[in-house]
């Protein structure tokens, strides 16, 4: 079975199923910032109402970071409920991979903050950055794979902290994101038939969503500083149309590598950037909205966190049922996307 990036669409379904990866997600915890923003809050210094935001994107509300905290806090605050859950302790952890573009600080490592800071002395620290809202996907397949060669345990953390780097006087990003930490402990099963069933990512490089300054090219200086150049730039169409036309293709390859027809997915756990775009992304591929769990209603575009916040919740209200389907999908700057298919245990 060919597992790579791909953006080719299948013809039809395969005459075996695959052999699954046998890992599982036997933890998980999310962190939410005490702040409530809500859009009447947001109203008071940008051009716009509340009831445009919750028409163009489905936002009521976002959680924001208090200011003397970082994204490396909210890893601590989601670790330790999925560490429980899969009844490991830190000292047991293989890996610690953390996927964030909002970083604590270029340099030292931000997993390896973590890694120290909840005392996982022998775990291998892995930053997974610059695939902004598709970070998390890309650290769960990192985490797979670790799994399948000698690691027995991985915690993948996926936090955002956008309110660092959007633009307060921009209406374009100033109404979407919001703040938030997911945490997932991956390891082997040995139920049969359940784990990683098949994958699909892809990427088309765009400058549509993107960060301009602070790097080699454009290195921090007082006149990147105040032309603004250090805030998050987002071309609302181009993201649009990237996305709801990327997230159902990589969903459907992904779905067809696995054997099964998309219809016959349990559940849908997909970036949680703008209702629309979840909707859209649905309706294209004939599966009732009711399979797709919504949080960014109250949290907001929380970026890689996005994706683990509607697992998480999922799996508090009892709604993976053993032998379940479900698919992992989101979409983010770069363009660089992609899907996870597991069943589970």
């Amino acid at each position: 079975m060919t597992m790579a990036y791909a953006t080719d669409q299948p013809r039809s379904l395969p005459v075996r199923p695959p052999v699954p990866l046998p890992i599982t997600v036997s933890g998980s915890g999310i962190h939410l910032p005490d702040t409530v923003v809500t859009n009447a809050d947001l109203t008071r210094t940008l051009d716009t109402s509340a009831e445009w935001i919750v028409a163009r994107t489905g936002i009521r509300e976002r959680r924001r970071l208090a200011p003397e905290l970082a994204v490396s806090d909210m890893c601590i605050a989601a670790a330790p409920a999925a560490l429980a859950e899969a009844g490991i302790s830190a000292r047991d952890l293989d890996a610690v991979i953390v996927a964030t573009y909002t970083y604590d600080q270029p340099l030292p490592s931000t997993a390896l903050m973590v890694k120290d800071r909840l005392g996982a002395g022998r775990a291998l620290p892995i930053d997974i950055t610059q695939a902004a809202c598709a970070n998390g996907l890309q650290a769960i397949l990192l985490a797979a794979h670790l799994l399948q060669v000698s690691a027995r345990a991985i915690l993948v953390i996926a936090a955002d902290c956008a309110s660092r780097v959007t633009d307060p006087l921009n209406r374009t990003t100033g109404v979407f994101f919001g703040d938030a930490a997911g945490a997932v402990v991956l390891t082997r099963t040995e139920t049969t038939g359940a784990g990683l069933l098949a994958w699909d990512f892809g990427s088309q490089l765009s400058h549509d969503v993107e960060i301009r300054a602070g790097g080699s090219r454009l290195p921090t200086s007082a006149q990147t500083v105040a032309e603004r150049e250090h805030y998050l730039r987002m071309d609302g169409r181009a993201v649009w149309a990237a996305a709801t036309t990327r997230l159902p293709e990589s969903i459907r390859a992904a779905a067809y590598r696995a054997g099964l027809d998309v219809t016959e997915i349990d559940h849908f756990f997909l970036h949680q950037a703008n209702l629309n775009i979840l909707t859209a992304a649905m309706t294209e591929l004939e599966v009732p909205m009711q399979r797709a769990p919504v949080t960014l209603d109250t949290l907001g575009n929380t970026g890689s966190a996005g994706v683990l916040t509607a697992l998480h919740q999922a799996r508090t209200e009892d709604r993976l049922l053993p032998g379940d389907t479900y698919a992992l999908s989101a979409i983010g700057a770069g363009f660089q996307w992609g899907t996870l298919c597991f069943r589970q245990g």
